[in-house]
Formats: structure tokens, C-alpha cells, sequence
């Protein structure tokens, strides 16, 4: 016997609530229908569910087994209704993320751990890459956002971006180099020392060059290439080379007082740290929630990197 599974959730509501009325209205209901409903079903069963004269309601031992099945339908329902409104404010989903290291791991990664904390049902999924990679991954619908430095984006590239923290490179060291002993260090004295080289298809690795070059640099003297950004400043810690960072990365450096930036002003191209996203994507209020979160914490950094980079008394 094939048993309306809608008919057994009124049952169920009317045994939880003890009346017919009460029923009806957890389920916002009107109290006739429900009572039509139980009446159907119990000439449909030839059994009563209910033991008659007994107020609140109490059901014989088939009502109360029916009833217990139409719980868990009910409680799947609620469930799935709070399923629902958890993920259309934002508060379940998964969140795929892809982004550039020195970035993710410098400033990112700290916004993603209070943002969970707010939103402890929300999945984050991370994934390492640069704008070409970044850019592809998010055509192929395998990340949501994307978190890096850009330049300009094509007309037509069918992406949309919202820009962060405007761009500016430091040259960063350990905080007793050499050169930070120097009354005025110049762009020249950069050359007397080694470097360690940003990961392989980093924007940094071009301005590295660029910037080594156009102080006079005849080839450059590359001590270290590769690591991530914790394994470059562990080794910075212990050296007396150098290497290009981000100043925001640098700033976000300042409490272990370990790495620094030269006051030596230095070339850098035209560049803005954004949030990256396809323009047809699938509407995901949590990642919506999530790129408003990684705005509002850059807008409060803005004037705290700022002040850091006006203590630095830069040079030439």
C-alpha cells in the first residue's frame, strides 16, 4: 500500500503538537484540510489512528508507528528549508579560492580564518597560481574567486575585478642587514649583495629583473629561488640577501620584527592586488559574503599600510 508521504508529515505533526489545530499550524496549514487528510487515511488504513475521547490527542500504537515515519520526513523538511535559507544569506557553501602565494599566505590566509569564524558552516577550498593560471581556472568553472595582482584586463575577457590595495614593491631584508647601517643606501649598493628569486611564473620575478636592471645590474646574482614566502623569510632571517616582495606582505610581516623593507624607492609597473570573477558565474552567496569580507578587511588595513610606509624614511 503506497502511502502519500505529505499525509503522514500532517500525521506526524498532529501527534508531536497533540491537536489537530496546533498540528495545522506548525505546518501552516488550515486546521479542515488536516482534519480531511487524517480522516482519508484512516478509512483508506480501516484503522483508527487516534484512541477515541482522549484529549490532547493520543495515538494508537499504527498512529504512533506512521507518525514516527512522517518525523523524519518532517525533520528532513526543516532541515532542508534551513539548508536553504543557510545558503542564500551565506552560511554553508563551499568556497573555491585561488590566489597568489606571497598574498595568500601573507594576508589572505588570516581574512579566510575570521570569516569562518563568523561563517563556521562555510567551506574554503585553496588553490596556489598566477594570473594566467588563476584566470583559466576560473573560465573552467574549477575556482569562485580569484585573489591577485593585475594589470588591466582585456575588454571582453567576460571577468570583473575589484581592486584591493594598490600596488607598490619593496626591496625586503632581515632587520640588522648590512645596508640598513648605512645612513642613505643607494639603488647601487643593491648590487653587492645576492638575491633570492620569487617562485617561478611570479609577476615579482619580472620586476626583479627589471628593476636589478635598470640600476646597472650585469647579471644577477641569485642565491635562492623557489621557496614560499615562510621558508623565504626564515632563510632572509639567517642572510644577508634580498629579495622583492610586496610592501603589503611586508607590512603584514611587522610583529615577528624579523624582515623589513630598504627605504630605497624602486621601479615597480603599474599593478593592483583584486578579487577576480567570472561575469556569468553561478550566483553563490557565500563566496558574495566572503569578497565582501576580504574588502572591508582591506579597506581597514589601507591606512595602517600606508602609516608603515611613511615611517620608512625612503631614498633615492
Amino acid at each position: 500500500m503506497k502511502i502519500d508521504e505529505r499525509h503522514l508529515v500532517q500525521l506526524a505533526a498532529v501527534v508531536k503538537t497533540g491537536g489537530v489545530t496546533e498540528g495545522a499550524a506548525l505546518l501552516g496549514l488550515a486546521q479542515p484540510a488536516v482534519s480531511r487528510t487524517l480522516s482519508m487515511l484512516e478509512k483508506r488504513l480501516g484503522e483508527p489512528l487516534f484512541i477515541k475521547g482522549r484529549r490532547p490527542l493520543q495515538p494508537t500504537p499504527l498512529g504512533r508507528a506512521l507518525a514516527e515515519h512522517g518525523q523524519i520526513m518532517l525533520s528532513a523538511s526543516r532541515k532542508a528549508a534551513d539548508t536553504v535559507e543557510s545558503f542564500r544569506i551565506g552560511n554553508t557553501g563551499v568556497i573555491r579560492i585561488g590566489g597568489t602565494p606571497f598574498f595568500m599566505d601573507g594576508l589572505i590566509a588570516g581574512m579566510v580564518a575570521e570569516f569562518q569564524n563568523q561563517h563556521p558552516g562555510v567551506r574554503i577550498d585553496l588553490t596556489y597560481g598566477y594570473f594566467t593560471d588563476l584566470r583559466a581556472a576560473l573560465k573552467a568553472d574549477q575556482i569562485d574567486l580569484a585573489i591577485c595582482p593585475i594589470d588591466i584586463l582585456d575588454e571582453g575577457s567576460g571577468l570583473e575585478f575589484q581592486e584591493l590595495l594598490p600596488g607598490r614593491n619593496v626591496v625586503a631584508c632581515r632587520v640588522t642587514h648590512p645596508l640598513l647601517m648605512k645612513r642613505r643606501p643607494l639603488p647601487s649598493h643593491l648590487l653587492d649583495y645576492p638575491w633570492i628569486a620569487p617562485p617561478p611564473g611570479s609577476p615579482l620575478l619580472a620586476d626583479l629583473r627589471s628593476m636589478l636592471l635598470s640600476f646597472g645590474a650585469t647579471e644577477i646574482k641569485i642565491r635562492y629561488s623557489g621557496g614560499s614566502l615562510m621558508n623565504v623569510v626564515n632563510y632572509m632571517k639567517a642572510a644577508d640577501a634580498l629579495t622583492i616582495m610586496p610592501h603589503s606582505v611586508v607590512f603584514s610581516l611587522r610583529n615577528d620584527k624579523s624582515i623589513t623593507a630598504l627605504p630605497i624607492n624602486i621601479p615597480h609597473p603599474e599593478r593592483a592586488l583584486a578579487i577576480l570573477k567570472r561575469v556569468d558565474a553561478a550566483r553563490s552567496p557565500a563566496a558574495d559574503q566572503f569578497a565582501r569580507h576580504i574588502r572591508d578587511s582591506f579597506y581597514k588595513l589601507k591606512h595602517l599600510i600606508k602609516r608603515h610606509e611613511q615611517s620608512i624614511v625612503w631614498g633615492a
